[in-house]
């Protein structure tokens, strides 16, 4: 029995290491695709839930990406970076913010590597495999390695025939819930020049303020 026992144990740590491989494989898939685009165009919708604080938000945003320079309207907010500088337009306020922040924040998944934030810092895993509207979407569950992260988990939904990502859920340790959920996925776009270039003459009225 203690000899069946061990062979047991054995095969699901054979059969789980095959799986973390294959997770690790389509993430690697996934990553040589984005990187293979000249850019990209993406229309997504947000939703950030935590029952315990009875907070439900739905908000719809856009962002064009290309290498790490990216411009993303979310919430009212446009947010351009050129590669050097970030500038927050917030025309509520009449207020631009400028700052030299590189975006490199170990914990946020932000604009610039929300594609491909998954090649450091997570374990993954071979996780469920879902049909939505006719797409075969294959979930990859991601731990964060630093105990320290307030995230207790990530799922990220993958469209299996063209190795682009579907959705992005992230569970809280605190209870909260936020999906990111891919509406349209568009590849080498045409672009203006100044797709990532910020005109000041544009805002005229506008307080410019430089945080540093």
């Amino acid at each position: 029995m203690k000899l069946i026992s061990i062979a047991l144990l054995f095969f699901i740590g054979l059969t789980t290491q095959a799986q973390d491989k294959k997770a690790k494989d389509l993430l690697d898939e996934v990553t040589a695709k984005i990187k293979s685009y000249d850019n990209i165009s993406i229309d997504f919708k947000y939703t950030l839930n935590n029952a315990k604080e009875n907070i439900n938000r739905d908000s719809k945003g856009n962002v064009v990406l290309q290498g790490n320079m990216y411009v993303l309207n979310f919430m009212g907010v446009t947010k351009i970076y050129d590669g050097k500088k970030t500038y927050t337009i917030v025309p509520e306020d009449e207020e631009v913010s400028v700052s030299k922040l590189t975006d490199k924040e170990d914990n946020a998944i932000t604009p610039s590597k929300m594609l491909t934030f998954f090649n450091t810092g997570y374990k993954f895993y071979w996780d469920t495999v879902q049909d939505i509207k006719g797409r075969k979407i294959q979930c990859i569950k991601l731990t964060p390695i630093n105990t320290k992260d307030q995230r207790k988990e990530i799922l990220l939904g993958i469209d299996v025939q063209t190795k682009n990502i579907y959705n992005l859920i992230e569970l809280g340790k605190n209870g909260t819930k936020t999906t990111l959920t891919v509406n349209s996925f568009k590849t080498n776009q045409p672009l203006s020049k100044n797709q990532f270039t910020f005109v000041e003459s544009k805002y005229p009225n506008y307080y410019i303020n430089k945080l540093d």
